[in-house]
C-alpha cells in the first residue's frame, strides 16, 4: 500500500478516512480539536443582515502562476460575499478526491486554502471529503460555500446601477485566465504572467467606506471576463454602458498573448478584480482611494452609464467606432476556475 497517495478507502468513513482527517486534512485547514469535531458547525451569532454563496472549483491545472485551485477556491468565495459588500465570516470545504492523488500535493492545496483563509480573515469551518476511483474525477474538485454579514444599509446589486454611474475597474484584465491557460498548455510567457487570484473584500471595505450610498454595484469579473459581466450588470439594471478600450488597463505580456491566439482581454478570466460602478460625484474619490490599495493600483475609469438603450454595452474604439459588445456563446477558454 502506497501511503503517499489517495486511496478509495480514504473516502470511506473508516480507519483511513480518520486518519486522514485527522493527520492531515483537519490540522492544515483549521485545527479542531478531536472533542470539536461534529456534524456541524456552531457559528456565533452576528447583527446584520447574512449573505450566503456556494461556487465549485475545477480548475485545470490544479497549480498556476500565481495560484491554486486551493487559494482560488478560497478567493472566489470570499469575493462573492464582498460583492455584496458583506464581510465574509466563515467557509465550509468540500472535497472531491480521485484515487491515486498525491497526498503530497493535497497538503499544498489545503496550505493553500489555509493561508488565503487566514489573510482573509476568514474561519474555515466544517468541510466534508469524497474519494471517487480513477478516472471518475480530474485530480481534485473544490466547492466552499461562505457566510458574511452585511453591516450597512446600502443597495450593492447588480440591477442597481443607474445613468451617470462611472464604471471602475481595479485592475489589469485577463490575468488570471491567460496565467491558466499558460499552465495548462505548456506555453512560456514569461514571469509577467501571474494569476490575479486575491481576496477583494479588503479593497472593498475601503470603496464601501469612502462611497456609502453612491456606491451602487459591485461585481468580480470571472468567467467571461470584463465584458460578460458588464453586459449582465447592463440587463439587470435595465441601463446602458459605454466602455473605453484605450482606458480598459491590460498587462502589455497579457495583450500580446491574446493577439497571438486571437483572444480579447475584455473576456478572460479575473479572480482578483472588481468592477465598481458609482455615482460620477463619487468616481475620483473611489479612484483614488483604490490606487492606494496593493489591489487596485491599477484602476481606472473604464466607462460610463446611460438610460438607454436599455441592455446594451458598447465600446469606444482607440479609432474612435463604436462597437457592440455581447456574450459570447461558450467560454474563450474551460475550466478556468
Amino acid at each position: 500500500m502506497n501511503s503517499d497517495l489517495i486511496l478509495l478507502g480514504h473516502g470511506s468513513g473508516g480507519r483511513l478516512s480518520h486518519q486522514l482527517l485527522d493527520e492531515l486534512i483537519i490540522p492544515v485547514l483549521n485545527g479542531t480539536a478531536v472533542a470539536a469535531q461534529n456534524d456541524a458547525a456552531l457559528l456565533d451569532q452576528v447583527s446584520g443582515r447574512m449573505a450566503y454563496t456556494t461556487d465549485s472549483f475545477v480548475v485545470d491545472p490544479i497549480f498556476f502562476p500565481g495560484g491554486s485551485i486551493g487559494s482560488l477556491a478560497v478567493h472566489g468565495t470570499v469575493n462573492d460575499l464582498a460583492m455584496m459588500g458583506a464581510r465574509p465570516l466563515f467557509l465550509s470545504v468540500g472535497l472531491i478526491i480521485e484515487e491515486g492523488f498525491g497526498k503530497a500535493a493535497l497538503r499544498d492545496i489545503l496550505t493553500d486554502m489555509r493561508h488565503a483563509a487566514d489573510s482573509a480573515s476568514v474561519r474555515i469551518v466544517t468541510g466534508d471529503t469524497k474519494v471517487v476511483p480513477r478516472g471518475k474525477a480530474d485530480k481534485i474538485f473544490i466547492t466552499t460555500s461562505g457566510i458574511g454579514v452585511i453591516e450597512h444599509d446600502i443597495p450593492i446589486h447588480g440591477a442597481n446601477a443607474r445613468p451617470g454611474d462611472k464604471v471602475i475597474l481595479s485592475g489589469t484584465a485577463g490575468d488570471h485566465g491567460i496565467a491558466v491557460m499558460a499552465g495548462r498548455e505548456g506555453i512560456n510567457v514569461g514571469s509577467d504572467i501571474r494569476s490575479d487570484s486575491a481576496a477583494l473584500n479588503g479593497l472593498t471595505a475601503e470603496i464601501i467606506a469612502v462611497a456609502g450610498d453612491r456606491l451602487h454595484v459591485l461585481r468580480d469579473p470571472t468567467r467571461g471576463g470584463v465584458a460578460t459581466t458588464v453586459k449582465e450588470i447592463a440587463l439587470q439594471s435595465g441601463v446602458a454602458v459605454t466602455l473605453r478600450e484605450e482606458a480598459l488597463p491590460v498587462n502589455p505580456k497579457v495583450k500580446g498573448v491574446c493577439s497571438i491566439l486571437g483572444l480579447d482581454p475584455l473576456f478572460v478570466a479575473n479572480e482578483g478584480k472588481l468592477l465598481a460602478f458609482v455615482a460620477p460625484d463619487a468616481a475620483e474619490e473611489v479612484l483614488a482611494r483604490m490606487r492606494h490599495h496593493p489591489l487596485g493600483s491599477q484602476a481606472a475609469i473604464i466607462g460610463h452609464v446611460e438610460a438607454a438603450p436599455a441592455g446594451k454595452v458598447r465600446m469606444e474604439t482607440v479609432i474612435g467606432g463604436l462597437r457592440a459588445v455581447e456574450m459570447l456563446a461558450g467560454e474563450q477558454l474551460p475550466r478556468i476556475c
